[in-house]
């Protein structure tokens, strides 16, 4: 089936549920104010009220996955925005956590096109021989790689692909270098003063900060082996992407990387039929969702209904049954 018909016939069907569930009021914890994260909750909140013009989803700004997961384990939130990463890490009560956060339920998936990427400064790459993650350990260089601050999902993935490849802080001091804790915007910063030759973040092609550096820095995007990748994917949940060839000055060819997703999670304690009404509205008005940011145009159906480390909660997985989307 076309996607227009599919869209079409989704329409339908979840207009039909949506039309007899009561409104719905929730709390839904995210990010930072103006991020994505707060945009799409903008965006929830309009898919919710275009089905019922009671329906209220209120935007908390937080710290961030890790902290909507305890908000959600502890059930003082109704809904919360994660990485899947942040999600494995807490089924398995791994740091920060100091057990299995088992209460989670997926309400859909809403981006997973987040890829790890690793910009080296061109000239180092060139004088030591830096084309891929695996020749940093042994090139010698002295590098000062930035790093995402500790709390921030892309600095656990970040760090175990750099592990992966014998990229460990006691070789990077051996080799002169250091490990450098920074936001985003600050690597992007650091590079181009010259106080950083490498920077990481799990982050959408082109994004503002990278974008800054592709224009103002001479960098060269590092490729990531494969062995790499199936690893990071099975110790986080993550996915693989690639960033085509041509997204950056220097990049002619496509690399394959790592990529993060976000979902938007409930808890066991939420009723079916809230649930099911949510991801009812969110199918049915996915253009309110979509019109948020340019980042967010490849939202569809079907990825909200795409299994990732979580179980869908009931409610929502019987919205994607019926619309087909799920066995």
């Amino acid at each position: 089936m076309k996607l227009s018909a599919l869209i079409a016939a989704l329409g339908i069907a979840v207009a039909s549920s949506a039309a007899t569930a009561e409104p719905v009021n929730l709390t839904l914890s995210g990010g930072n104010p103006g991020g994505l994260w707060s945009l799409l909750g903008a965006g929830i909140d309009r898919a919710a009220k275009a089905d019922d013009g009671d329906s209220v989803v209120t935007y908390q700004a937080t710290g961030g996955g890790f902290a909507n997961i305890g908000l959600l384990g502890g059930n003082r939130t109704d809904l919360g925005l994660l990485h899947d990463a942040e999600a494995k890490i807490a089924l398995q009560g791994g740091e920060p956590f100091k057990a299995p956060i088992e209460n989670m339920r997926a309400i859909g998936y809403m981006y997973n096109w987040a890829p790890m990427h690793f910009f080296v400064d061109r000239g180092i790459a060139e004088e030591y021989g830096l084309q891929s993650l695996a020749d940093i350990a042994e090139s010698g260089a002295p590098l000062r790689i930035g790093i995402n601050r500790s709390g921030n999902i892309t600095s656990n993935v970040a760090l175990a692909m750099l592990e992966a490849v014998g990229v460990t802080d006691d070789v990077i001091s051996r080799n002169g270098g250091q490990f450098v804790r920074a936001g985003a915007n600050e690597q992007a910063d650091l590079i181009q003063d010259g106080r950083l030759d490498m920077i990481t973040n799990g982050i959408f092609i082109n994004h503002s900060s990278f974008r800054a550096v592709d224009q103002n820095s001479d960098v060269v995007l590092l490729s990531v082996p494969p062995e790499v990748i199936d690893a990071t994917n099975e110790a986080f949940g993550t996915g693989t992407m690639v960033i085509p060839g041509g997204s950056y000055s220097n990049q002619t060819e496509d690399v394959t990387s790592v990529a993060l997703g976000a979902l938007l999670v409930a808890t066991t304690e939420m009723p079916d039929d809230v649930a099911s009404s949510l991801a009812s509205s969110l199918i049915a008005n996915i253009d309110e969702v979509r019109g948020v940011h340019s980042s967010m145009a490849a939202l569809s159906p079907e990825l909200l209904a795409t299994p990732s480390v979580l179980e869908f909660h009931p409610g929502a997985a019987a919205v994607y049954r019926d619309a087909g989307l799920i066995n």
